[in-house]
């Protein structure tokens, strides 16, 4: 009878083992195969190259390496001098044809006063002068704002609140304008693209909250869906030289799933997290009536939980194996008693 108890007890122990294995084995795969989740994550940043508008030797540089700074914060300032000369003499020349302009007025002025005493045609050629030279101080005067415009923009300013990369420039050095001569990172521009599989954009939505955990820091981010891209780049298909599609070959049965950028907002930054853009992180979407950091709890719980399974089955495994090693000793002297 005893035998019989234990023997339903192995049983049951065993079922009910199995049971929370099945239970383990379907919440990992539910998180691994299922869940929209990812670790192929990053932290982004909007990044803007700041050009010159105009060329000449660096005079001065206020800033260093990896400083942060205000928008409209002064970098390097270019050669002034040249500029300042430029002008002053465009300011000259506005002056002289300003003069010009009084002479040919004047002139025109006295012919109308002279009527008939003067040919229609002087009369004609001085009024011509006095509006070839109003065109001629005009375009003086752009030239005036175009030397000021100049010389203002021999400072550089930073356009954004943010950080230098690892270049600023030095003393010395010859920009041409239009070229960049270091990067701002905009510091409010922040935020994560995760790259998840296209079989799990189902459980993704718009303004769904987020949870990010950026590799080697103990704090997680919190977020929310921004957007999600509207095409990804189609690298199996080019065009040839006949103009048709050319298209690589590839097995029937084998199909990778793409990989969908999805833009996520941050919400809360800590005040000591380090922000980097590049940075790799893991990026789980909550779903509907899930709280924080649910998908990451559910794995290592479905981890614990199979860990204790495991344990639970070597346990019962050991027992059982004792159990029978003491009933056959306890069988054995009874035999001999009855030879």
């Amino acid at each position: 009878m005893k035998k019989t108890w234990f023997s339903l007890g192995q049983i049951l122990l065993t079922l009910v083992v199995v049971g929370i294995a099945a239970v383990v084995l379907w919440k990992l795969v539910d998180y691994y195969m299922f869940s929209p989740w990812t670790r192929d994550g990053h932290v982004r940043a909007d990044v803007i190259q700041v050009a010159p508008d105009v060329s000449g030797l660096i005079t001065a540089v206020d800033v260093i390496d990896n400083q942060q700074v205000k928008r409209g914060q002064v970098l390097f300032v270019i050669d002034q001098a040249r500029y300042a000369l430029t002008l002053r003499q465009a300011q000259a020349t506005v002056l002289q044809r300003r003069a010009t302009l009084d002479q040919a007025r004047r002139e025109d002025a006295r012919n109308r006063k002279l009527g008939n005493l003067v040919a229609q045609e002087a009369v004609e050629e001085t009024r011509s002068r006095v509006e070839q030279g109003e065109a001629a101080l005009a375009d003086a005067e752009v030239a005036v704002d175009t030397a000021r415009l100049n010389l203002q923009r021999t400072t550089i300013v930073s356009p954004v609140d943010g950080y230098l990369n690892d270049r600023a420039p030095r003393t010395g050095e010859y920009v041409a304008a239009g070229r960049a001569v270091l990067a701002v990172v905009d510091m409010n521009s922040f935020r994560v693209d995760g790259y998840f599989e296209e079989t799990k954009l189902r459980g993704i939505g718009i303004g769904q909250p987020v949870d990010i955990q950026v590799m080697g820091e103990p704090k997680a981010l919190r977020g929310h869906v921004q957007s999600i891209v509207a095409a990804i780049e189609d690298r199996d298909r080019t065009q040839g030289t006949n103009l048709l599609p050319n298209v690589n070959p590839a097995f029937s049965w084998v199909r990778l799933a793409q990989r969908i950028p999805v833009r996520v907002a941050l919400d809360e930054i800590p005040d000591d997290f380090r922000l980097i853009a590049g940075r790799t992180a893991t990026v789980s979407v909550r779903e509907p009536g899930r709280g924080r950091g649910a998908g990451a709890a559910s794995a290592s719980g479905a981890a614990a939980s199979a860990g204790a399974a495991a344990s639970g089955a070597a346990t019962a495994s050991a027992g059982a194996a004792a159990s029978a090693a003491s009933l056959t000793s306890a069988r054995q002297p009874a035999s001999g008693a009855a030879q």
